[in-house]
C-alpha cells in the first residue's frame, strides 16, 4: 500500500490513459518554463514528515528528486501538452534539468541576497535567481559553469579560500518556483526569469567574482 502526499500517491506509477487533468496553476507554471523560457522539467516527488511521495523508505532526499518513473517534459511543450502530461502526476513538483539551458552557482541564501544587491547596482547582466527553503540561492549561469568553476575560482585567487560556493551541472536537477521542496515550503524567485536571461543567462565569469567575495565576507 502507499501513501499520499500533495496529491502523489507513493508507489504508484504513471496514470496510463488518464483523462484527470493537472492542477490548472501547476500546467501553467510548467508551460512558461517549457515554452516560455525554452526549459525541459521534470515530475518531482513531494515530502511531508519526512516521507517521500517516492514510496521508498530509505529515500536519501525526500521531496528532492524526480520520480524515477517520470517521463521528462521536453524545452517547448505547449499548455496542452503540459497538461496531458502533468495530469498523469498530480501534484508533483516541478523540477529542472541543470547543464542544458543553464548551470547554476549555489551560495548561501543571506550572501546571495546581499550579492544580488551588489550586482544589480554595478548593473552586471543577470540570469534568474531562486532561493530555498533550505537557506540556499540558485544563481543561473551559462552551460559549461559547473565544470569551468574550479579553473575560474583558481584565475581568481579564491580556489583556497574555503568559500561555500558551488556549482550544479549536467546530472542535476534543482526544484523551481513555487513548487515545495523537501516538505520545508516552497522555492521563491529573488528575480524572476525574462526572454533574455532565460535564454542566454551570464557566463560565470561575469557574476562569479561577486558571489565569491560576498560568500567569503559572509559569516557561515
Amino acid at each position: 500500500m502507499g501513501f499520499t502526499i500533495g496529491g502523489i500517491r507513493g508507489t504508484d506509477r504513471p496514470r496510463t490513459g488518464s483523462r484527470r487533468r493537472g492542477r490548472a496553476s501547476d500546467c501553467t507554471a510548467v508551460a512558461e518554463y517549457t515554452g516560455l523560457w525554452g526549459w525541459a522539467a521534470v515530475p518531482g516527488a513531494r515530502a511531508l514528515d519526512g516521507r517521500c511521495s517516492c514510496g521508498a523508505a530509505d529515500c536519501a532526499a525526500p521531496g528532492a528528486h524526480p520520480l524515477d518513473f517520470a517521463p521528462e517534459v521536453p524545452a517547448g511543450a505547449t499548455l496542452d501538452e503540459v497538461t496531458e502530461a502533468w495530469a498523469q502526476f498530480p501534484g508533483a513538483a516541478v523540477l529542472l534539468p541543470v547543464g542544458r539551458a543553464f548551470d547554476v552557482i549555489e551560495v548561501a541564501e543571506a550572501a546571495g541576497r546581499r550579492a544580488l544587491v551588489r550586482l544589480e547596482r554595478i548593473g552586471l547582466p543577470l540570469g534568474p535567481v531562486a532561493a530555498t527553503p533550505e537557506g540556499r540561492t540558485h544563481f543561473f549561469v551559462a552551460p559549461g559553469a559547473a565544470a569551468e568553476l574550479p579553473q575560474l575560482l583558481y584565475r581568481m585567487g579564491w580556489d583556497d579560500a574555503g568559500i561555500d560556493l558551488h556549482g550544479l551541472g549536467p546530472g542535476t536537477h534543482i526544484t523551481a518556483p513555487p513548487s515545495d521542496r523537501a516538505g520545508l515550503g516552497p522555492v521563491r524567485w529573488l528575480r524572476a526569469p525574462d526572454l533574455d536571461s532565460a535564454t542566454h543567462p551570464p557566463q560565470a565569469r561575469l557574476v562569479l567574482g561577486t558571489l565569491a567575495y560576498v560568500a567569503h565576507r559572509s559569516p557561515a
